[in-house]
């Protein structure tokens, strides 16, 4: 659902700058405030998990298209809405800029519609809220997969919104609508199932990683009272799912559009959209530069090994990048006394 230039007038991209920055602004002030160095590693490696994630897309049945998780939803059932959105904002910055997918005037727009919803209404809103009462598989499983369809509903629904507010698109409002809602509903069910996976995976190695849980007051998962493996045991599977994942798994993924790429095309009868100006120029250009991969390729090659280097690559982009960030504005630093 990485949205393009071509979809977003200057203005509109401004306003969702704006808007995300603010988010981002708040969730800043809430993570420098807490008191767990332990969650920087847990950080770096979930946001290179839902990178690798994100390039396997899966076909839609019957549809003609395909999607991909999101993440936001994920990342904050374990790490907390507001650590969750800041690294899925590192997650959405690697791609864009290394591999060019979405646009950099989208990228305020992006972040608003794969990051804010599925962290703080899937997360603050719908996991939380439904792991008051305990901790348990079924009710991981349930706001796993209400958690990312309502996210991935809004998600669309604004992307929609953000074009017929930018007016340079001939996408008539409800066809466009019509075409991008349900093919999201598929795609956010789908997320759910592999999110409730993940999670359920979690909650059986290592309990004490996802966000909420409360050890004293839930039956222990194992005589240890703690899970079935070790916190560096279930982060070393992490990183082993992840270099799987972006290195393997990845070329296998779906060469149909995605679902944004597929209404698009349903409703303007092409996916091809252009937009001309000095500020489409300048945001191409930068991207241009930045772009080592673009495509998730190599420039001279479409050889699968590309995609293989791109899901590592960036996946370790990310985590180099949340550890970074974390120990440079001092997240979860503990104070002294």
């Amino acid at each position: 659902m990485h949205m393009a230039d071509a979809l977003m007038a200057p203005a509109v991209a401004g306003t969702m700058y704006v808007c995300s920055g603010a988010a981002m602004y708040q969730s800043v002030k809430t993570v420098r405030k807490l008191e767990h160095p332990e969650q920087i590693p847990v950080m770096g490696v979930m946001g290179a998990f839902v990178f690798a994630a994100q390039m396997v897309n899966f076909t839609i049945p019957g549809t003609g298209s395909s999607g991909h998780i999101c993440g936001g939803m994920l990342l904050s059932a374990v790490l907390g809405p507001e650590t969750g959105f800041l690294t899925m904002i590192g997650v959405l910055l690697i791609q864009c800029l290394l591999f060019a997918d979405g646009g950099l005037l989208a990228l305020g727009a992006n972040i608003w519609n794969m990051a804010f919803y599925g962290c703080f209404i899937g997360g603050m809103l719908v996991w939380k809220q439904m792991m008051k009462p305990g901790m348990n598989r079924r009710r991981i499983i349930a706001a796993s997969v209400l958690g990312c369809t309502l996210s991935l509903q809004l998600g669309a629904f604004s992307v929609v919104l953000e074009t017929l507010a930018s007016g340079i698109t001939e996408l008539p409002f409800g066809i466009f609508l019509a075409a991008m809602q349900p093919v999201h509903l598929a795609i956010g069910l789908a997320e759910g199932l592999i999110t409730a996976a993940v999670l359920v995976f979690l909650y059986e190695a290592r309990p004490s990683l996802l966000w909420g849980y409360q050890e004293g007051q839930r039956k222990p998962v194992s005589k240890e009272g703690r899970g079935r493996l070790s916190r560096k045991q279930t982060l070393g599977v992490l990183v082993a799912a992840f270099l799987v994942t972006g290195g393997l798994f990845s070329l296998a993924a779906s060469s149909s559009p995605d679902g944004l790429e597929w209404s698009v095309e349903k409703t303007a009868g092409t996916a091809e959209l252009t937009a001309s100006g000095n500020v489409y120029e300048a945001a191409l250009g930068i991207q241009e530069k930045t772009a080592l991969l673009p495509d998730y390729a190599f420039r001279e090659s479409e050889t699968a090994a590309g995609t293989s280097v791109s899901g590592i690559l960036g996946g370790c982009a990310v985590l180099l990048l949340c550890v970074g960030i974390c120990k440079g504005l001092r997240f979860f630093r503990r104070k002294a006394g």
